[in-house]
């Protein structure tokens, strides 16, 4: 559903290659291990996400569209303010590529994510 908390609409994705390259240009705002978090205050009053998953740091789908709703369901959770987003994978999560996903990956990244949102500085007024 459009606005409602639960829901990821296209209105809250950034899909125009011009808007992930407004928000490249920036400096990254945060950094953990594996992820590097741009920011770009927007005027539209709720946030956007976009997420890059490097082929050569997850070659599986499989594992790049599971770090990729990991992402989005930790920006769903807990949206900063009027803000665009991107999350971009900065180095591979794997030790090995037999698992796709193995629960404590998960378990991990999730905690890695949720730290990287929650440090998001208030947008200035």
């Amino acid at each position: 559903m459009p606005g409602s908390p639960e829901g990821y609409g296209r209105h809250q994705r950034i899909v125009k290659t011009d808007d992930f390259s407004s928000v490249f240009r920036l400096r990254p705002m945060q950094r953990t291990e594996n992820f590097v978090l741009y920011l770009r205050p927007n005027v539209l009053g709720h946030a956007r996400l976009g997420v890059v998953v490097a082929k050569r740091l997850a070659p599986r789908a499989v594992t790049r569209n599971a770090i990729k709703r990991m992402v989005r369901e930790v920006f769903r959770k807990s949206p900063p303010g009027s803000f665009d987003c991107i999350v971009r994978l900065a180095q591979s999560p794997l030790r090995r590529e037999s698992t796709a996903a193995p629960r404590s990956l998960r378990v991990v990244l999730g905690a890695e994510l949720r730290r990287l949102f929650s440090e998001i500085p208030a947008p200035r007024a």
